[in-house]
Order: structure tokens, then sequence, then C-alpha cells
């Protein structure tokens, strides 16, 4: 039994702090309720909610009939790496379109399995450029499939995914996407972004608790891919025709996590699906971005690239700024942001995502510019 999601509260109804991450995440009291329940992996009751959940997932990228949706135990990077190695041939290669640490983290990947790649990159501040992908198309006939990160957390930028997807169609390849900050809360579709895969999980822009990623991948493409898979647990083929037999998991499925999705689901229907939810992490963004602007503080990305899942502030030339010391009066007063990962500019994060809306966004303002008055720090802007 599910219940609808109440609106964002003033005070976290737990005590715990507001986390202005991009995940984990502050989830809605009635997803943490879920989690009070110990199902059997077997049980009727949880292997119906398995094959809900597959197919509410697909329907959110508009795959239902072509489509299907392959979950894994694990981080979202466990989906990424499936996905990559589960796809791409043995005699493949993909080309990796780089612009964060997540996409670097995608050539790791493909290192460790000595899967051939090649790297385009871009700086961090700078989105993919599909005119540059298309000629690197064009003149690497051995490149049989590209992948991109739908929003690089590393910044929050947002990457130009269904220009890219155009470009590998009319080319001929196989696009995979890692929407992992992205998927729930930013249109994808299949109908205009044509790809063979995406990888997700169940918290970000879900909402739901850490434990379970998935990929939603073509049919068609999965059933071409028995054998690639270098790694057991990894292999999307074997779960894939396990949870078609019998809609049950291979090896111990993260029950507790699979619960709390199904509610985060039906918060989600509730909110508007794609576009409500996309529309309120839009308006925290904007009020964050404004807050935060109005106290001095300056953005990595212009308005124009940003994205509305997590945004990356320049550190304060002041020196009486101490980032560890920002970090640890907002978390005496109830909220967790991010450490910078930029190798472009000294610089931290503050996420617009999860179970929080315009009220808690104003109040981790005022955290902010009460910090600053207890360190001393009079001008926000960065240094040259």
């Amino acid at each position: 039994m599910t219940t609808r999601s109440p609106a964002p509260s003033a005070a976290s109804p737990t005590g715990d702090p507001w986390l202005l991450t991009p995940g984990p995440l502050t989830t809605s009291t009635p997803v943490k309720q879920a989690m009070l329940h110990d199902y059997g992996s077997r049980d009727r009751q949880f292997i119906e909610l398995n094959r809900q959940i597959r197919q509410r997932l697909v329907a959110i990228v508009g795959g239902s009939g072509n489509y299907t949706c392959v979950p894994l135990q694990g981080s979202g990077t466990f989906a990424v790496e499936a996905m990559l190695i589960t796809l791409v041939p043995r005699d493949g290669k993909v080309l990796l379109l780089i612009n964060g640490a997540y996409g670097e983290r995608m050539a790791r990947i493909c290192a460790y399995h000595q899967r051939a790649f090649e790297v385009q990159t871009w700086p961090e501040d700078q989105p993919v450029d599909p005119a540059q992908v298309e000629a690197k198309l064009s003149a690497q006939l051995d490149i049989s499939h590209i992948a991109i990160v739908h929003c690089e957390t590393t910044s929050g930028i947002l990457n130009p995914v269904s220009t890219v997807a155009d470009v590998v169609q009319r080319a001929g390849r196989r696009l995979l996407i890692d929407a992992m900050s992205a998927f729930g809360a930013l249109p994808l579709d299949v109908a205009t972004t044509p790809f063979d895969a995406v990888v997700a999980s169940s918290n970000k822009c879900l909402e739901g608790s850490p434990g379970m990623g998935f990929c939603i991948v073509r049919e068609s493409a999965l059933a071409n891919a028995g054998g690639n898979s270098d790694s057991l647990v990894l292999d999307l083929v074997d779960q894939w025709q396990a949870m078609e037999s019998n809609n049950q998991w291979r090896f111990t499925p993260p029950t507790h996590c699979i619960l709390a999705l199904g509610q985060a689901l039906d918060e989600f229907d509730f909110e508007g699906g794609v576009t409500g939810r996309g529309g309120r992490y839009r308006a925290n963004c904007q009020a964050l971005v404004a807050g935060m602007r109005e106290l001095g503080f300056k953005t990595l990305l212009p308005d124009a690239l940003q994205a509305p899942i997590i945004v990356t502030f320049h550190m304060p030339a002041d020196p009486n700024f101490d980032f560890a010391l920002f970090y640890d009066q907002l978390r005496a007063r109830g909220f967790v942001i991010y450490p910078g990962k930029l190798t472009v500019a000294d610089s931290f994060r503050i996420g617009c995502i999860g179970r929080i809306g315009r009220t808690e966004i104003d109040s981790a303002l005022a955290a902010v510019r009460q910090t600053l008055e207890q360190m001393g720090v009079g001008e926000c802007g960065p240094g040259r």
C-alpha cells in the first residue's frame, strides 16, 4: 500500500539535515516508511512489484514495446559498467564523450575490461559539441558505439543529448546514455532521442533510496549481446533472461530499496512525472542561483548551460573564507552541500534535487548568509 507524499516542509521531520547534494538525497517520509517491511525475494507481492517497476521505468522514456528494463543491485556506476561491457562487443569500439569526472569514469571502466575506446574531450564548463562528434564518426568508421553523460554533475552542465543522438543515428552507430542525474527530471524520450540504452538509479531524481541501478535497453540490442560481458554479476543479458522467465533476481535483491522505489514512483506520478518533477527542480535552481548571486557568489556556468540538478559556485577569494568551516557550519544549521570536483576552478556545489522545495532553498540561503557573517566573509566573488 502506498501513500501520497507530503509537500516539503520547513524542517526535516526526522531531524536529519537536508541533503543538497547530487545523491544520496533527502527522501519523503512515505519513502522511508516503505522500507520498514521485510519481503522474501520469492514473495508473490515482491515479484509483482518488480514487474510493475520495470514497466513503469520503461514508460518514463516512452519505450514500451521495444525496450526493457534490467535492474541490478548496487549504485549507478554498477549499471554504467554493466551497460558498457554488455552492449559494446569485445571486437567493438566505443567513443566516450567526456566533459567531467563521470565520463572519465567510463574510460576507466573500458580500460579495466580491455574494451577498445577513444575519448573526445571538452573542458568541464563546456558542453559536448555535436559537430565535432559528427566529424569524428565520419573519420573513424571502426567506432561502433558512442557513450555520453546527460547531465555531468562534476559541473552541473547539461549536454545536448538529443542532438548527439541524431548525429549518431545518421552515422548508423549505437548510442549509450548515462542519465544518472537527469532521469526523471529532464526530458528523454526514445521518439525524439533514439538510443540503444540509458542507465540511471533508484535514487537521484526518482527520489528513492540508493541501492539499485537499472538499464533501459532496446530489446533487439540486448538479444544480440549474449557473450559480450566478462562479468557474471554485471551481465545484463543473463539478468534479463532470468527476469523475463520469472520476474525474479538471479541473486539476493535489495528488497527494501525496491519497496522504497515503488513508493517513490507513486510520488513521481502524483507530482506530474518528468514535467512536474523537473518543474520543481527548475524552480529550486532558479531560486538558489538568484539568492547566491545576490550574496555575491558567481556560478561556474551561464544559465543556458545549467541543468536544474546541481549548481557549481566559484570559491570566494576572501581570505576569511574556509570551505571546511563553511561546510561544517552549514551542516550544523541543517544543510549538507558538496565539495567541488573541477580541474578548471576552485569550487563547491549545491544540489537542487530530492524532496525539497522553495522553503528549503530559502532556508539554505539564510544559513549561507548567517555562516558568511559568522566567518567574517565580506566578498564572495572569485579571484582573478
